[in-house]
């Protein structure tokens, strides 16, 4: 959605070593966010992005108007009705819906041989794999690691939202994921257990709001009690800090 930071471009240089042609859109897409969302404020500096992309050496900048995408009288969707209903579905209804149908539009109108997503909307990355898989687009999905600021917080445009002190606070988010790192390092497989301990550092910080830590499968994003060898799973942790509403993960390799 544009004001493109270093965990975009990450994906435009695994592009680059995989493609012959990259090509990045630009788009804030206004049927993703609920009506009590940032859509509005939601930073946009494209002079800037282009800026980027040239000296990334990016091929294409795809920059369609919201006109260009839903036109008057709109009524088509694509929406992945079991992945997209739990987790982050649940606080946010729409949000997935409008992804879909999003990402499934720029696939028709640019027609790729990949697709690349960042680890920190994992849920969505998983929901477009999903799509992608039901819908038989001849398109491999790329899933490209988290990159983070050297304080440990992931990257994200949202992320010039928070204050000094907002920004300090949050670290408890990556602090708790890498706890979690550990714990299941030293054995445990219990995953209440890994929950309520990291759970105790957003009880001891009142001014962040924790909407969720959950571990889930990796590949269908159900919550599980207890981690199996051999299979992959994710940490996640949503909360607000101050107005601010951040995500995280840790992808769990089971041994």
């Amino acid at each position: 959605m544009g004001y493109l930071h270093k965990g975009h471009l990450s994906l435009i240089e695994e592009s680059k070593r995989k493609a012959d042609i990259t090509i990045v859109s630009v788009f804030v897409n206004p049927t993703q966010f609920a009506p009590n969302e940032d859509f509005g404020k939601y930073p946009r500096d494209l002079d800037m992005d282009s800026s980027l992309l040239e000296t990334a050496e990016t091929d294409y900048l795809f920059f369609p108007s919201a006109k260009d995408i839903y036109p008057e009288n709109f009524q088509t969707y694509v929406d992945v009705t079991e992945i997209s209903q739990i987790i982050e579905g649940e606080f946010r209804p729409a949000h997935f819906k409008g992804v879909t149908t999003i990402v499934s539009i720029l696939f028709n109108c640019v027609k790729p041989d990949y697709a690349f997503f960042g680890q920190k909307d994992a849920q969505q990355a998983a929901v477009i794999k999903r799509m992608v898989d039901d819908l038989k687009y001849a398109i491999e999905v790329v899933i490209c690691p988290i990159v983070r600021e050297p304080d440990g917080i992931a990257m994200s445009s949202r992320n010039i939202y928070l204050s000094p002190d907002e920004r300090e606070k949050a670290l408890i988010i990556n602090k708790s994921l890498k706890q979690a790192e550990d714990i299941i390092n030293n054995g445990e497989r219990n995953t209440v257990a890994i929950i309520k301990k990291i759970n105790n550092n957003f009880i001891k910080e009142s001014s962040i709001h924790l909407n969720y830590i959950r571990i889930v499968n990796a590949e269908t994003f159900k919550e599980i009690d207890k981690l199996e060898s051999g299979k992959n799973y994710y940490c996640l942790i949503a909360a607000k800090v101050g107005s601010t509403r951040l995500i995280d993960n840790y992808l769990i390799h089971a041994n």
